[in-house]
């Protein structure tokens, strides 16, 4: 099931690598949902999803709870008139500026589908900043929300810190964390996705996170780059690493090879499976 949002770093092109070390377990947590791939394309009977992004969650929860009316009323926004540089900039006004709840979901589709490369970027003001992204006929989708309706009923969302959510796993719970990645150069570093950024030191409190939980019976996978820091950082985790393909530039033909791993940490039979 293919997520309906363009999100940095979706895990959609990987997610049968994902599946196949992501064991089964009595509910799934995402601490860092983002465009909810794992959760789209796993059969957990209940989850948790949370970000820190406030304007992605109230954009799920009103799918979530008006389903096609809502969807409806998104489409509105994506008519040729309004697919125009002059336009967006307004939209981005009002969506930086609006106390309307309902709007400001709305607009975050629209800002996502019609920003430069779906981008998701706040400055230091909270404010999104995203420019214009120049394309002929932004995609509506439409099908792809009714899917995620479906899918999400069944799920708990939240906005919360990810160590707050990370603690509300039981044993036999499955958490992926899939949170901003450790840079791979020292100018690579971005933390504008929210206000507060995500560092190396909460990095480090994932780590520290993931093994303790490990230990009282949940399973912990983390995605994240394939460095020197992630790797002394998940040393008690079995590590899997592999090659994904990256936009190096803001070129579309300007694409690399990057490291990637997944950490599992877990019991004894799931680090060996």
């Amino acid at each position: 099931m293919k997520p309906f949002l363009k999100w940095a770093g979706n895990k959609y092109a990987i997610i049968d690598r994902i599946k196949a070390v992501l064991p089964s377990g009595n509910r799934l947590i995402e601490p860092f949902a983002g465009s909810a791939a794992v959760f789209l394309n796993t059969d957990f009977e209940n989850a948790i999803l949370n970000d820190i992004n406030a304007d992605l969650m109230s954009l799920y929860r009103y799918l979530q709870k008006d389903g096609s009316r809502f969807v409806g009323y998104c489409q509105t926004f994506f008519v040729k008139e309004m697919n125009d540089a002059d336009t967006y900039y307004q939209f981005r006004k009002i969506f930086n500026q609006t106390g309307d709840e309902r709007l400001r979901a709305a607009l975050f589709l629209y800002l996502n589908r019609h920003g430069y490369n779906g981008l998701c970027r706040y400055n230091n003001k909270g404010e999104f900043n995203v420019p214009f992204g120049r394309y002929s006929k932004p995609y509506f989708p439409a099908v792809e929300m009714a899917q995620f309706h479906q899918k999400i009923q069944t799920a708990t969302l939240t906005n919360r810190n990810f160590v707050e959510v990370m603690e509300m796993a039981r044993p036999g719970d499955v958490i992926y964390c899939d949170p901003p990645y450790v840079p791979l150069t020292e100018t690579a570093n971005f933390t504008g996705y929210s206000s507060g950024g995500f560092g190396l030191k909460e990095q480090e409190t994932l780590a520290e996170v993931a093994k303790r939980l490990s230990k009282k019976g949940v399973h912990v996978v983390i995605s994240n780059h394939d460095t020197t820091f992630t790797q002394t950082a998940y040393e008690s985790a079995k590590i899997i690493s592999f090659q994904v393909r990256r936009f190096i530039s803001c070129k579309g033909d300007a694409r690399g090879q990057a490291n990637e791993m997944l950490a599992l940490f877990g019991d004894e039979e799931f680090l060996v499976g």
